[in-house]
């Protein structure tokens, strides 16, 4: 990417949407050595932490749309990575054998993706950019 200054750089939409193709090639990366996308890989680590989870829970969690988690929650069933489990009204998720087995790498996995922007941004700045994006997200979902 060029130093030099685009038309749209003040734009929060364009500088948003440049940060997270950046970003998401670098978590690709980062996450293709346990052959999970960042979103599986999430999701996995989240199942693995709180068996039982309800859908509406996980997709409140990752901040994605029901249908999103839906359709996520059905490819990581055929991968074997998590099962799901309806009572009622309610669909509960439990992760695997095969999850929890592969947890530590993928929590490695994210730990490298962690290192690698901090290398490049410096640690406090790459935590204050994370906080930021992330207060911002929830003020701009609210309205």
């Amino acid at each position: 990417m060029s130093d030099k200054k685009n038309t749209y750089c003040n734009c929060l939409y364009y500088s948003a949407n440049a940060l997270a193709r950046i970003i998401t090639k670098k978590a690709e990366e980062a996450f293709s050595v346990v052959n999970l996308a960042p979103s599986y890989a999430f999701v996995v680590m989240t199942v693995n932490k709180n068996p039982g989870l309800q859908a509406g829970e996980l997709a409140e969690t990752m901040m994605l749309t029901p249908s999103t988690v839906t359709r996520l929650l059905e490819k990581l069933e055929i991968q074997e990575l998590v099962k799901r489990h309806t009572e009622g009204r309610l669909t509960l998720i439990y992760p695997t054998a095969k999850s929890v087995e592969i947890n530590k790498k993928i929590e490695a996995a994210w730990y490298n993706l962690y290192q690698n922007y901090i290398n490049i941004l410096g640690e406090d700045t790459a935590n204050q950019l994370t906080e930021n994006i992330y207060t911002t997200a929830l003020k701009l979902e609210k309205t």
